[in-house]
């Protein structure tokens, strides 16, 4: 569509939708016509091409004519929730004028914009995942970071330094739709998301942005939330507040407050780590054998995505940890009668902020009835629970009695879908209502006596009474009786075989019974309208009660699972290091089909580091990865798969397991690995559970290895982490005899027939061997091939056996030892003997002697 367009060359009605789609150039415009919502010009074809849907062609008062698409406006969430999944947005534009009184084209506006991050309808949302919008500011000092799910009014703002941090929060949270500052700095770093939108920078004003939430929350300052001085987040929530007040044109009275993420609140799981525990997401980007599938069993949609935000958010406040154990154990003996409720609960959550939107459907208020009518049995249950944590949960979930009675009288047990043709308000609820209703009803039995009359007084027996929207009531007789016709009938339509006719009686019945209906319907939705007003002022506790019951569905899901997995309560203690008695890994244990071998695993300061050997396939990474999912469970207080454990503080979890080519950032495997290797030694504390699986294999064998041996010195001397490090450079092994608090263990197997069994225990000590060209017989590899294998290695080891023969060190240890010569070696390398004075050899010898004192 030209930007130049003459408006005169144009229809009234397209000159209206011209100046509409000017003010929303970017985005798709569904304009309203009659049951229609069309699109034209640019727009059209995009659609069409999107929804397959016909493109048609509209006339021009002017020039050529105006490519044009529809869709059907009651099938309009079908459509929406396609453009959404594809990161489109649609204006949507209604007529909000009359037609009937309207001389020029009937009066539309946009009412709303849906984006992917806005979206509260149920048709668009998926049910078991938080739909998150968020914006982005970068500065010189860091980066500022807001999120808002407008499905529950959840709001929150995040600051940090690095771009690790940001990648980490950015994936945690993994918004459908991310507003950017138009200068952003580090595009590279989102440039792979979609759902971006650039926005100015005067969207992302401090002062502007101060007075955006003040305004939101009624408050005259931002110090009750503890956000006062996070200038660069605050930037950023003032920027995504004003986008969702454009894009919704409506009072967001669900947020109502500001919550702030803090790195030290959190057990800190980077990008790599959530990747590699396979939590919410397999390794193959599906959700199958993820810590999620086994461990969501939730009955509510609200509960499965506050399961996974504690999975994503494990945090490291004891008492609330220790709560959730209480809760837990106490709900054991509950489960089996307070799942059945919880399901009949629903998605609550969803359905309050669409009542703060005021979008709620018919069958939202139905649900928050139903719901409320099943509250007194679940307080009933909760009645004699004794954890002060479910009895506060059971206080806040409270019971609403008023508004379910309210509900119950106002809704007709199975409501529509949408209020537009009316029959949602139940009868009894409002007597003029039901007064209109009877006489529109009543019209049914009033015709049919009418019909029996006029056939049976003019002697017409082909007569009959009809009605179609178009002409109203009327009187059908068959062509061949039209004679009989008496003179006071009046024509009004004739058809191939009949005549149609009106006479004063019915002419009057038909004004006062249409006159009836749509006031009955005008009628009822005013009184639709009216409970968004009495229902919003308790929206604050209802919204409250809502995350309490979420919550509830997630302590009583915890209960099932630890009853039915055989998980134990973890004992948590000020106490460093881990101690993991016959522990297993919870996703591999239910998947396999034997039974799954458990082990134990202990960490303390003076065992801070276990060097784990054993063949591929021997289950070293399985064994690293449940001891990090078993703290992971541990701190967000979920019963663990383990015959005991005890757990000490940790502020991260780090993995370093696997890697791939990142071909669009034009990182080699190699890199990879060595990227999050840096990033574990640059941030990894004594109090972080670090894994790290086959440091150095990308690169030539010497260089690896020197590189692994430095990693693990590191991390146990340096930064005295709590590791798991697995390799098969046995050279490593050699590490306990040199390092204080670092110890070998192996997992084994046994060779028998060129056959080999894994054993899958983990044993102290280090393995003897590494079996790979075992393994490489299970793979299939042919057995020419295997004994040319076989050979070679006894030529390697025989020349390497003659090698350590004539070293000093009798080890490959001394191939590390490629160190930068000290200054006094440099010194010594230049001297010439023969060309000194003794006098020159005194001074050189004194200065070698200092040089010597200062090093």
């Amino acid at each position: 569509m030209n930007d130049n367009v003459n408006l005169d060359n144009h229809t009234p009605m397209m000159q209206q939708y011209l100046k509409l789609k000017a003010q929303h150039q970017d985005i798709l415009l569904f304009y309203r016509m009659g049951d229609f919502y069309e699109l034209f010009y640019d727009d059209a074809k995009k659609a069409s091409q999107l929804l397959d849907i016909s493109l048609t062609k509209r006339g021009a008062s002017a020039g050529e004519p105006i490519p044009m698409a529809g869709i059907p406006y009651h099938a309009v969430d079908n459509y929406l929730a396609k453009l959404i999944s594809l990161g489109e947005s649609v204006a949507i534009c209604e007529q909000v004028g009359d037609p009937a009184t309207s001389k020029g084209p009937v009066e539309r506006k946009v009412v709303r914009i849906v984006t992917p991050g806005t979206v509260s309808d149920e048709s668009l949302l998926e049910e078991k995942r938080d739909n998150l919008l968020a914006a982005l500011y970068q500065d010189k000092t860091g980066f500022g970071y807001a999120t808002l799910d407008i499905s529950s009014g959840r709001f929150d703002i995040f600051e940090c330094t690095d771009r690790e941090t940001l990648q980490a929060e950015l994936q945690r949270t993994d918004p459908v739709e991310l507003l950017h500052i138009e200068n952003f700095i580090d595009m590279d770093l989102i440039a792979q998301r979609h759902g971006l939108r650039r926005r100015p920078s005067w969207e992302f004003e401090l002062d502007t942005a101060r007075q955006q939430l003040n305004l939101q929350f009624g408050t005259r300052d931002l110090t009750g939330f503890g956000v006062e001085n996070d200038t660069k987040a605050l930037r950023a929530a003032g920027c995504l507040l004003q986008y969702v007040k454009d894009t919704q044109r409506t009072a967001l009275p669900h947020i109502v407050r500001l919550s702030k993420s803090s790195l030290d609140e959190c057990v800190v799981l980077d990008a790599a780590t959530r990747r590699n525990l396979e939590i919410t997401e397999n390794l193959s980007g599906g959700s199958d054998n993820t810590l999620a599938a086994i461990l969501d069993k939730t009955k509510t949609a609200m509960g499965s995505r506050m399961l996974k935000r504690w999975l994503h958010s494990p945090i490291r406040d004891q008492h609330i940890l220790t709560n959730r154990q209480a809760s837990i154990n106490e709900l054991q003996l509950l489960v089996s009668v307070l799942q059945p409720l919880l399901r009949k609960i629903g998605d609550i959550e969803r359905v309050l902020a669409r009542l703060a939107l005021r979008t709620a459907k018919p069958r939202d208020f139905a649900r928050i009835r139903d719901a409320y009518q099943i509250l007194p049995k679940l307080h009933e249950l909760l009645a004699h629970v004794e954890s002060p944590h479910l009895l506060q949960l059971k206080n806040t979930i409270n019971q609403f009695d008023q508004i379910a009675e309210l509900l119950t009288q106002a809704i007709i047990e199975s409501p529509p879908v949408l209020i537009r043709d009316g029959g949602v308000i139940a009868t009894g609820y409002h007597e003029e209502l039901d007064e209109l209703r009877l006489l529109a009803d009543g019209a049914s039995h009033y015709l049919e006596q009418l019909e029996i009359r006029e056939r049976t007084t003019h002697n017409i027996d082909t007569l009959k009474i009809g009605f179609n929207a178009v002409h109203g009531y009327y009187i059908q007789v068959s062509r061949g009786q039209s004679h009989l016709v008496p003179i006071h009938y009046t024509r009004r339509q004739t058809l191939k075989n009949a005549e149609r006719y009106i006479i004063p009686e019915l002419k009057e019945y038909e004004d006062k019974v249409l006159t009836s209906k749509g006031k009955a319907l005008a009628l009822e939705k005013t009184l639709y309208d009216e409970l968004f007003d009495l229902l919003l002022p308790s929206l604050g506790p209802m919204q409250a009660s809502a995350t309490a019951l979420a919550e509830l569905d997630v302590l009583t899901n915890l209960a099932e699972r630890a009853y039915t997995l055989n998980y134990t309560c973890p004992h948590l203690t000020d106490k460093p290091g881990i101690h993991i008695v016959e522990g297993r890994h919870p996703v591999v244990e239910q998947v396999i089909s034997e039974p799954f071998i458990a082990n134990p695993v202990k960490l303390f300061p003076e065992r801070r580091m276990l060097i784990i050997t054993g063949p591929n396939m021997g289950g070293k990474s399985t064994y690293m990865r449940q001891t990090a999912l078993i703290v992971l469970l541990a701190y967000i207080g979920s019963f663990v798969p383990a015959a005991q454990a005890e757990i000490g503080p940790i502020d991260r979890i780090f993995t370093r397991i696997g890697a791939s080519d990142d071909l669009a950032s034009g990182r080699s495997t190699f890199m990879v690995e060595m990227t999050e290797t840096a990033n574990i030694l640059h941030n990894a504390t004594d109090k972080s559970l670090v894994l790290m699986d086959e440091i150095g294999r990308g690169t030539s064998t010497y260089d690896g290895l020197s590189l692994a041996w430095a990693c693990a010195e590191s991390l146990s001397k340096n930064i005295k982490a709590m590791t798991l490090f697995a390799t098969h450079y046995f050279e490593l092994t050699q590490l306990p005899d040199q390092l204080i608090g670092v110890h070998n263990v192996h997992l084994d197997a046994v060779e028998h027939d060129n056959t080999i069994a894994f054993m899958h225990t983990v044993q102290e000590g280090a393995a003897s061997k590494s079996y790979g060209i075992a393994v490489a017989g299970l793979a299939g590899v042919p057995q020419p091939v295997l004994k040319r294998a076989k050979q070679k290695l006894r030529e390697l080891e025989h020349l390497s056996k003659q090698a350590s023969a004539s070293q000093v060190d009798k080890s490959q240890l001394t191939l590390l030892d490629d160190v930068e010569p000290s200054e006094v070696e440099k010194v010594l390398a230049n001297i010439d003997p023969d060309s000194l004075t003794p006098k020159a050899a005194l001074e050189q010898l004194y200065y070698l002697k200092s040089l010597l004192s200062s090093s």
